[in-house]
């Protein structure tokens, strides 16, 4: 039998086979990493469309390059299938599973609860499991545990046979300065031995560990990270409106609160929030507060003021074409960036969806533009869109009635689109350089 030092010799030594369960935006760039830094890494996702391009040598992952997957292949660092059987070799595993809400608002724990349920069939003494999934204060140890030492095989003691921690993932994708190298690691074990064991692994691999007490404080910090941030964009969303109705410039005035050098954090307001974390994970805490007879009055507010800014930015669209003897019905309107932040290839959560469906419900003629995501579809509204083609970009400029700029990618020429445009609305201050606050075609935010 594998003992806790043999398992962190192996570590050490990067002799240990290492599994990552979910090769998605979190996954795959982990288990780059661990095979950058020598390990054999052993992707594991049912994507058979995944795995079928990866083979070819091609990421489907913006921010892992295609050479880096075929060199790390060609290498034999670096591998992928769909057979959860290859579990039972493994030494160490990472689970990198999605984690929704429901349209019902409560977390969706169909991911984990099968990905746990396939390590479960594959457990062995000697074995590391570190969930980073974001999820809600507990999941690891009321969920997790129970499933791999009870359903799986009976009577592994963890914290001597079998080593479970939670440590979350803090992917932002597009970024450069901070990646899953260099990004500071927070680890949150069942037991002291689990944390030594997970550490030995890690730490191998990236660059900073932060040891906690827990999985819970491990699994709460990740939760605090993304609510903070909830909360605060909900705060200038909200001066927005304020402003608005003011008529102050709310660009204006949170330039001039920058300038403080302290006690100060700079957020801008949006058409709404997007992504994988900020829309979601604070609403798994407020979801896990409401069974212990809690009310998380901030993230409740907060997501009101975020979930209707779309509504809003369609409400603004409409007040400026009114103010231009135009109606929204009828009318073409062309949207500019639909992923939900700048310079990627990811609409998840995205407010572009529902600004989207928000001007086709008021019968106006939409059509988008976005240079990362050639298609987009709406589940819940059922409509599909094709993203005009880039050499028609600046016609459809030219013949839209209003252009709503909802993403700012880098890429946009925007002097030749308020050149060529009759009436903007800028959701994002992307103008604001170009002339944005004084051009009389311009409405922003």
């Amino acid at each position: 039998m594998t003992t806790k030092e043999d398992l962190i010799k192996k570590l050490e030594n990067k002799t240990a086979r290492i599994g990552i369960l979910g090769m998605g935006y979190v996954g795959m760039p982990l288990a780059v990493v661990f095979a950058e830094k020598g390990f054999n890494v052993l992707g594991i996702d049912p994507d058979n469309r995944k795995v079928d391009t990866f083979n070819k040598g091609i990421s489907y992952i913006q921010d892992v390059p295609s050479e880096t997957v075929a060199r790390l292949q060609k290498a034999g660092k670096l591998n992928m299938t769909t057979d959860f059987a290859a579990l039972a070799e493994m030494d160490a595993v990472s689970i990198c599973v999605p984690t929704p809400l429901r349209q019902t608002g409560d977390p969706d724990m169909s991911f984990i609860l099968s990905a746990t349920e396939q390590l479960a069939k594959y457990v062995h003494a000697g074995m590391v499991i570190v969930l980073e999934s974001t999820t809600y204060p507990g999941t690891t140890r009321e969920l997790m545990v129970p499933m791999l030492t009870h359903e799986g095989k009976a009577g592994l003691e963890v914290g001597k046979d079998l080593f479970i921690c939670f440590s979350p993932e803090r992917v932002d994708p597009g970024r450069e300065d901070w990646t899953t190298y260099n990004t500071p690691k927070v680890l949150g074990g069942m037991t002291p031995a689990c944390v030594e064991v997970a550490t030995a692994w890690y730490a191998g691999a990236i660059q900073t560990i932060v040891p906690v007490s827990s999985p819970e404080a491990a699994e709460m910090a990740k939760l605090l990270e993304n609510t903070f941030r909830m909360i605060n964009i909900a705060m200038v969303n909200e001066l927005a409106l304020m402003c608005e109705r003011l008529g102050v410039d709310v660009w204006e005035v949170i330039d001039a609160a920058a300038s403080k050098p302290f006690g100060f954090m700079k957020f801008t307001p949006g058409p709404g929030l997007g992504g994988h974390c900020i829309p979601i994970d604070p609403l798994y805490l407020s979801w896990k507060m409401k069974a212990l007879n809690y009310n998380a009055k901030f993230i409740e507010l907060a997501s009101e003021i975020n979930t209707n800014m779309p509504r809003y930015v369609v409400s603004r669209v409409m007040e400026g074409l009114n103010d231009r003897s135009k109606a929204l019905k009828g009318n073409k309107v062309l949207v500019l960036g639909v992923a939900y932040k700048p310079d990627i290839d990811d609409v998840r959560e995205s407010p572009a969806l529902d600004v989207i469906a928000l001007l086709l419900q008021k019968g106006a003629l939409v059509e988008y533009h976005d240079p990362h995501i050639p298609h987009i579809h709406h589940e819940r509204e059922g409509w599909k869109m094709n993203s005009i083609a880039n050499e028609d970009l600046m016609k459809s400029v030219s013949a839209a009635d209003v252009v709503v700029i909802v993403t700012n990618h880098k890429s946009y020429d925007y002097p030749a689109i308020i050149e060529a445009a009759s009436f903007i609305f800028d959701s994002r201050n992307a103008l604001g350089k170009w002339g944005g606050k004084t051009n009389p075609k311009v409405v922003r935010l």
